[in-house]
């Protein structure tokens, strides 16, 4: 018995040798596929990001060498730039504004969607389909939309409504990119939040419904809750590009009339590629890192509050 017990302790320890010589192989073949997709992430985003982080504190201009400053960027952002505040102002604004619209609009439509008893395919589609527009090309279209003469004048002089054109008035241009961000982008989150609305358990609506609970009971004490995760997520992902818009701004406004729609995006842009100063630009660009990366821990902080994960 203790010779067969030996024999076979012996056999067992090729096989444990090649089945971790067989592991780290693995391994290897792992690591050669995912080489190409590791350097272009390295060389595409982790290198420009510390590039990003040293150029803000030196004055490099684009030609020529740059000279390190300290922290004199930062310093003149907050204490010497007067258009900072402005920008920055405009930035919240529109932030504001654009996530609490895109969650209640997208919402509405997903609860909507989630009661028709046919065609909610079709729909989730047409709400969907301007996700897929590039914001370029949209903003071109509301563009001309909005221009003075244009079709949305037309319609208001029609309707006997006087006011002034959109994107010449310091009050209304920023709504009118309200608009156009609102059109391109609530269908991403009205098909979120109907996915979310379709896996509620009926047996809990059924439930709440022989209980003598409302339609609006049953939805605020049931259906709300129980999509508050994804609820989330979608208020997260969109106060987050909300915070970077620039494409309809770029197109429509260019920061006008005057600096009525410039935000951080924006100056990023008109610092770096404009005015060449490619130092500045990365101190606005991190000032803009910091802002989101606060609000995202707000709003980690604050969802324990409100959202209700299934445990």
């Amino acid at each position: 018995m203790a010779a067969l017990h030996e024999t076979t302790a012996t056999a067992t320890v090729p096989r444990q040798r090649s089945a971790g010589g067989f592991h780290a192989a693995e391994g290897r073949t792992a690591f050669f596929f995912l080489l190409p997709s590791l350097l272009g992430v390295t060389l595409f985003l982790v290198l420009p990001i510390i590039a990003s982080l040293v150029l803000s504190f030196t004055n490099w201009k684009l030609l020529g060498a740059p000279a390190f400053v300290g922290i004199a960027n930062y310093v003149r952002l907050f204490t010497a730039d007067p258009q900072f505040w402005p920008v920055l102002r405009n930035t919240l604004f529109f932030t504001a504004e654009y996530l609490v619209l895109n969650i209640v609009i997208s919402l509405g439509l997903a609860v909507w969607i989630s009661s028709l008893k046919m065609g909610q395919r079709w729909f989730r589609v047409i709400f969907f389909l301007p996700t897929f527009t590039p914001t370029i090309a949209v903003a071109i279209v509301w563009m001309l939309i909005f221009a003075p003469d244009g079709l949305f004048d037309s319609v208001m002089s029609a309707l006997s409504i006087h006011m002034p054109s959109m994107l010449t008035d310091q009050k209304l241009a920023m709504q009118a990119v309200v608009i156009v961000s609102l059109w391109a982008n609530v269908g991403y989150n009205t098909v979120l939040f109907n996915a979310a609305l379709d896996m509620v358990p009926v047996n809990y609506l059924e439930a709440a419904r022989i209980d003598g609970a409302g339609a609006w009971a049953r939805f605020w004490k049931i259906r709300l809750p129980l999509i508050s995760p994804t609820l989330f997520f979608g208020t997260v992902m969109t106060a987050i590009t909300s915070l970077q818009v620039f494409d309809q701004i770029y197109v429509m406004t260019r920061g006008g009339p005057g600096n009525a729609t410039a935000t951080l995006g924006f100056a990023i842009y008109q610092r770096g590629f404009e005015n060449f100063q490619m130092g500045y630009a990365s101190t606005i660009a991190w000032v803009m890192f910091a802002m989101i990366m606060a609000l995202t821990a707000l709003q980690f902080w604050l969802q324990r509050k409100w959202v209700h994960y299934d445990n």
